[in-house]
C-alpha cells in the first residue's frame, strides 16, 4: 500500500497546488476577463500533468537535499 501512496500521493498535492496557482496566475495576467474561467482551466489542464510528472522526478532529490540540510543545522558533516 506504501508504494500506491507514493505515485498518488504527489498527483494529489500537485493537482492541488496547480490549481490554485493556475487560477491566481491566470487573474494576474488577464484579470476577471469574460473567458477567465475557461483559460484558468486550459492553463490548470496543461500544467498539472507537467506537475505531476516533475514532483515524481524531482521528489528523489528534494528528499536528499532535505536531508542533506537536516545534516548541516544538526552539526553532522
Amino acid at each position: 500500500m506504501e508504494s500506491v501512496i507514493k505515485f498518488i500521493f504527489p498527483v494529489i498535492i500537485t493537482g492541488i497546488i496547480v490549481f490554485v496557482v493556475s487560477a491566481v496566475v491566470t487573474f494576474a495576467n488577464i484579470g476577471a476577463h469574460p473567458d477567465f474561467v475557461a483559460r484558468w482551466l486550459k492553463a490548470f489542464l496543461v500544467g498539472w500533468p507537467v506537475a505531476a510528472v516533475t514532483a515524481h522526478l524531482a521528489i528523489p532529490y528534494a528528499r536528499r537535499m532535505a536531508a542533506a540540510v537536516e545534516r548541516r543545522i544538526g552539526g553532522q558533516p
